[in-house]
């Protein structure tokens, strides 16, 4: 639908209420932004919701973005969960906005869960005309249109917007650009001409992208800021997205850097945090999960740390001392320094630059990455991995699926079983498991699959799966176990909590009892001795 701004140079300043009145039934409506809040126009989001519950209005529309947004109870995306507001989802993920998933696992809401980088590249597509974004990203798992596509909910109701295409004999996916009818973007500051900068943010998004696609559906773009300026004021190196893209702007001087931080100058890369400002990860289970994948990390490497367990690493890597010889990333585009963990993930601090998030991507999907260590929801016997539904939870794949594909070596982190369990280390040496899990994750076959282990082992890529009390390799023979937790029984508290029969290597191996001590595991001499290129998956071994 084409809307008019009604003015004749520059974007008129409005309200949110305003800027939600210019949003019609049966809208696309693609707001940028990331997880936690950063760069999400909040303020724009809240009002839409007010104008939904007073009037009715509108109805049917469909709100897409490239993160899941929200804070996991009641921000972002979770303010549109009204029913007849939304017709359709498209995004990265459900996680931070699940008061959706109901509706979508009902039939109720139409519910797309597609890569993250696909959906961030797909913008520039849309900018430019062209069909869509054509990626080997996603073949073999459930967004590939011979498995589900990328639907999350309603069936056989939804449109294709996957498709699988030959190559020169060869078979990519093709995921369509659809057209967006309004873009609701955020920044920091809007001089008077209604040019954008961003200097406060701790994400740089697709923004131009974005503005660019709306328009040239003869769309409108919205811009949320928290502060004017004066006209020409900004420096043109500054500026994010010009003035000629924006039809209106919303000042919110009260907007939040993330839904957890009102302004972290770290964040935005205004300071540096000195060594003592980083803390430790409390002594427990993520924290044995977290240093047991930082053993692998080697000199020079270039790396991903995913949300959840995985961000832990960061930490440890701050609290032994090598954060400075790696290069940690996320997706959202931190490249070096320290990524925030927690609900702050996809910020950083002491990183050496931020990248925006296509960019990222297009580095992830070229190989760039060394090593890349993920959550895990579910593992089965061929190796596969599920973190995008199970039971009555739509996750989505958020990164997971370009990054998992991307790297040379992923490793997947978490507990063997969940559901009540209690386990933790005992200070000494050793692990202590109190509760079992009522909840096997190592299961038969995933409900969905997220990393396609045959395809990762034809590829070439080196896969470990890093848990509570065992570590397992992938090779072309299905799983193998190569060590286990000191103070626990080999048979009842691992291979009888699997659903599959797993080999267990002849070399089995003692995880190290470090891991399981308050102490720092002092492992920077041992990996200062390790040089790039020159290891192989065994040789990462503690």
């Amino acid at each position: 639908m084409q809307h008019d701004s009604g003015r004749p140079f520059g974007p008129r300043v409005i309200t949110a209420s305003q800027a939600a009145d210019l949003i019609d039934d049966g809208d696309c409506v693609y707001f940028g932004g990331s997880g936690g809040g950063h760069g999400v126009a909040e303020g724009v989001i809240e009002a839409l919701r007010d104008r939904f519950e007073r009037t009715g209005n509108p109805v049917d529309l469909t709100a897409a973005s490239t993160v899941s947004i929200g804070d996991w109870q009641d921000t972002g995306f979770n303010h549109l969960a009204a029913r007849g507001l939304l017709r359709r989802v498209i995004n990265g993920g459900m996680n931070n906005c699940p008061k959706l998933a109901p509706a979508a696992i009902a039939g109720e809401l139409e519910c797309y869960t597609l890569p993250q980088g696909v959906l961030a590249q797909m913008a520039r597509e849309r900018a430019a005309g062209r069909p869509g974004v054509l990626t080997k990203v996603g073949i073999g798992t459930f967004v590939d249109p011979r498995q589900s596509g990328g639907r999350q909910g309603a069936g056989d109701m939804l449109d294709d917007l996957v498709d699988l295409v030959d190559v020169r004999g060869d078979e990519y996916l093709l995921y369509r650009a659809f057209p967006v009818d309004v873009a609701v973007l955020r920044g920091t500051t809007a001089d008077e001409n209604g040019h954008i900068t961003m200097e406060e943010e701790a994400f740089l998004g697709e923004n131009l992208a974005l503005a660019m696609g709306a328009k040239r559906n003869g769309g409108v773009v919205i811009v949320q800021v928290r502060q004017m300026a004066a006209a020409g004021s900004l420096h043109p190196r500054s500026v994010e997205i010009p003035a000629h893209l924006v039809d209106y702007l919303v000042v919110a001087p009260e907007q939040r850097q993330t839904y957890n931080a009102r302004y972290e100058p770290a964040f935005a890369g205004h300071l540096r945090v000195p060594e003592s400002g980083f803390d430790p990860l409390p002594f427990d289970i993520r924290k044995v999960i977290a240093r047991r994948a930082a053993m692998e990390l080697y000199p020079r490497a270039i790396v991903n740390l995913g949300f959840g367990m995985s961000n832990g690493i960061s930490a440890v890597a701050a609290e032994e001392g090598i954060y400075r010889d790696i290069t940690l990333t996320v997706e959202q585009g931190v490249i070096g320094g320290v990524p925030a963990g927690g609900k702050n993930h996809g910020a950083g601090v002491n990183f050496d630059m931020l990248a925006r998030h296509p960019d990222q991507f297009d580095f992830y999907d070229g190989g760039g990455l060394d090593q890349a260590f993920l959550s895990f929801a579910e593992v089965d016997r061929h190796g596969n991995v599920n973190v995008s539904r199970y039971g009555d939870m739509i996750n989505g794949p958020g990164g997971f699926i370009n990054i998992s594909q991307g790297a040379k070596r992923v490793a997947f982190l978490g507990t063997l079983t969940t559901g009540g369990l209690s386990v933790h280390p005992d200070g000494e040496g050793a692990l202590r498991i109190e509760a079992e899990g009522r909840t096997r994750k190592w299961v038969k076959d995933v409900g969905q699959i997220t990393f396609n282990g045959r395809l990762a082992v034809e590829r070439g890529q080196l896969v470990r799966y890093i848990t509570d009390r065992a570590v397992f390799e992938l090779d072309r023979d299905g799983l193998v176990l190569v060590e286990i937790a000191p103070g626990i029984d080999l048979r009842r508290d691992v291979l009888e909590q699997i659903e599959f029969d797993v080999r267990v290597s002849p070399e089995l191996r003692t995880m190290d009892a470090r891991l399981y001590r308050q102490a720092p595991l002092g492992w920077k001499t041992e990996f200062d001795a390790r040089r790039q290129g020159s290891q192989t998956l065994k040789g990462n071994s503690p």
